[in-house]
């Protein structure tokens, strides 16, 4: 006797699983990027390279990764009122079509008042954006805790719905074997995040 019943259920199941194959978390989409346009990686220490050699920054990695032309714009122990101030002459130099921001950990360092940190942070990508500059977005724990990503970085990132990654520095600087010292990454914990980044710039269709 036939039992079409059971071969419908596993049809269902394939098609189900299928569809939750697909049904990852969205990435917001970016605009692709030419084979000459340039990204500007945009921080402090940890876009800087503090801990490894200049060649071994995540900037420098993620260009050999995605093929792209990325400029190390990092400044150790920067804050973000000071990568405010910064941003516009860098942008005036590099003329970039890609930003990735990460900044913040110097703030929470020094216990600068949360809603400033948010503020600065939102006016950066703002100001990024209304320059018709994509922009990505990398939240970073709080130094003395190495906890996750505050909560802000999420709400900046879904506000102006740019792709965010904000587990990965979290994830390095768990991992004593990817770490030069207490927050800062070595080479290896360097490749991860640029591995990471190139990843959710697939993802985001700009490469």
């Amino acid at each position: 006797m036939r039992r079409p019943v059971i071969r419908n259920g596993w049809l269902w199941a394939a098609l189900f699983f299928a569809l939750l194959a697909g049904c990852g978390e969205k990435v917001p989409k970016l605009p692709k990027l030419a084979s000459a346009d340039v990204i500007v990686a945009f921080g402090d220490s940890l876009t800087y390279g503090t801990g490894a050699a200049m060649h071994e920054s995540y900037p420098a990695m993620l260009a050999q990764l995605t093929g792209r032309q990325v400029i190390g714009s990092g400044v150790p122990g920067e804050v973000t009122a000071q990568g405010l101030q910064r941003l516009p002459d860098v942008i005036g130099e590099h003329q970039p079509q890609l930003v990735i921001v990460c900044l913040g950990g110097n703030d929470m360092l020094r216990k600068v008042n949360t809603a400033e940190i948010k503020s600065n942070l939102r006016q950066i990508v703002k100001t990024i954006k209304d320059r018709g500059i994509a922009v990505v977005l990398m939240g970073v724990p709080q130094p003395s805790l190495i906890s996750s990503a505050p909560e802000f970085y999420a709400e900046i990132a879904k506000e102006f719905n740019i792709p965010y990654e904000g587990k990965i520095v979290t994830s390095v600087l768990y991992s004593p074997d990817m770490k030069a010292d207490p927050i800062h990454p070595n080479a290896k914990g360097y490749r991860r995040m640029a591995e990471a980044v190139a990843e959710l710039l697939r993802k985001a269709g700009a490469i």
